[in-house]
């Protein structure tokens, strides 16, 4: 039974929401804990703390999850908010620590950044895939 149902979930999200999904729990999980729990060090963020506080921030990442795992559930054409919303977030934070290195503000800064980069990266390329066809019956299959 729980492989039927895992299996019928993976056929209604397909790949692409699959992975909105995902990234969307994530990321609203990041924004609930910069809410709650914001990290003792917040050097590299001075930029974006400027701008707003923290806990705005951290709503702005579960808003961005939530478009996300919304936008999961819609069809491949329609599902570009969440794949839009993911990336936009991680930018001002990848920029901001990359600044703070820069600046000398913060010296893992560099790090961060690429962090964050390389965790947005794979969205971007999901973003550019078509949905494969669906078979609209397996053999076998129960």
């Amino acid at each position: 039974m729980p492989r039927r149902v895992v299996r019928r979930l993976g056929v209604a999200l397909g790949r692409r929401g699959a992975i909105l999904l995902c990234y969307g729990i994530v990321w609203a999980i990041i924004g609930y804990g910069q809410i709650t729990s914001p990290a003792p060090d917040l050097r590299g963020l001075r930029l974006l703390l400027q701008m707003m506080p923290l806990d705005v921030w951290g709503w702005i990442w579960v808003a961005s999850g939530l478009i996300a795992i919304v936008s999961a559930w819609l069809p491949p054409e329609r599902d570009w908010p969440g794949f839009l919303a993911l990336p936009l977030m991680v930018l001002p934070w990848t920029v901001s620590y990359l600044l703070a290195w820069i600046l000398g503000d913060y010296p893992r800064g560099w790090l961060a950044s690429v962090v964050w980069g390389a965790i947005a990266a794979p969205v971007l390329v999901v973003a550019g895939w078509r949905e494969p066809a669906r078979p609209k019956r397996l053999e076998g299959y129960r």
